[in-house]
């Protein structure tokens, strides 16, 4: 077999744009850069964490400077990949003012950002009494990473900007075994302990003081379609009120509300609303003595 000849056909072919391709292209032009994400997450950590990231931190100025830095950079990147964002995937050429003020009214939801993850830390302390320091939950726990980049990305939800912030949620899914959904809303003094296998849904709304353990699923129970056969966008997954607590492995389904003060035990399917102040546990396990094989 003649490598040249080998290499020059299937070089043809693949460059070639089958129909199915096609339909599965977006509007073309420059597409946003992994690379400048992945730094514009890295900058929002050594902003929202200044010495735990980045720079060594050893005085105010030095703080000062640093997160001063780090905002010129973030601003002029973060207006490139939502131009870029707004280009490929919604085929809209949009004027450099406008991403420019995309940029700007993110920068000022920094703040808040960073108080809701605070809040976010704090809520771990309390429900783990494995924690030694905040410090400790901030370089080792997976919470930490995943709660930046819901965050980030929820914020950037809601100034329109499309696709970007699903990309962000799925870094940190694929590095914690955590997937949240940056449609989904959740309050503040939230935790995930352990945290592998959660699942969030687009639609949840979930409110302050909640917590969830591993294999948690707040997922959808069923589709809706239309005419056409493909899933309507609607309101699908559960909302979760204040001071909830759902242990590991419970899979929580459809629009249906977790009362305020709930206690959901582990390995529970819930798919009706409950009240307030309940406690959903499993039925004790059954002990029976078998011989010779009976009953197997």
């Amino acid at each position: 077999m003649d490598k040249r000849e080998v290499l020059s056909r299937n070089v043809v072919l693949l460059s070639e744009i089958s129909d199915k391709e096609f339909s599965m292209q977006t509007f073309g032009g420059n597409q946003p850069s992994i690379d400048s994400i992945k730094r514009i997450i890295e900058l929002l950590k050594q902003i929202i964490f200044p010495g735990f990231f980045g720079a060594e931190i050893r005085s105010k100025e030095s703080r000062y400077y640093h997160i001063g830095v780090s905002m010129e950079e973030l601003e002029k990147l973060l207006k490139n990949q939502v131009c870029l964002s707004f280009q490929c995937f919604k085929g809209e050429n949009v004027k450099e003012e406008t991403s420019d003020e995309i940029a700007l009214q993110f920068l000022d939801m920094i703040p808040e950002i960073k108080r809701l993850l605070y809040t976010d830390i704090e809520a771990m302390s309390q429900t783990d009494p494995a924690v030694t320091s905040f410090s400790e939950i901030i370089f080792c726990y997976p919470v930490v990473q995943v709660m930046i980049n819901y965050r980030i990305a929820h914020a950037l939800l809601t100034l329109g900007v499309p696709v970007l912030p699903r990309i962000i949620t799925e870094m940190a899914h694929s590095r914690t075994g955590i997937d949240i959904h940056p449609g989904a809303q959740i309050g503040e003094y939230f935790s995930i302990d352990h945290g592998t296998g959660v699942v969030i849904g687009e639609t949840c709304i979930i409110g302050n003081h909640v917590t969830l353990y591993q294999g948690v699923t707040l997922g959808a129970k069923k589709f809706t379609y239309n005419e056409n056969g493909v899933p309507v966008n609607i309101p699908r997954h559960p909302i979760l009120e204040d001071n909830v607590t759902v242990y590991s492995n419970s899979s929580i389904l459809g629009r249906i509300t977790i009362g305020h003060d709930t206690i959901i035990g582990g390995n529970i399917w819930l798919t009706e609303s409950v009240k307030p102040y309940s406690k959903i546990v499993q039925q004790k396990a059954v002990a029976e003595t078998f011989t010779d094989g009976a009953g197997i």
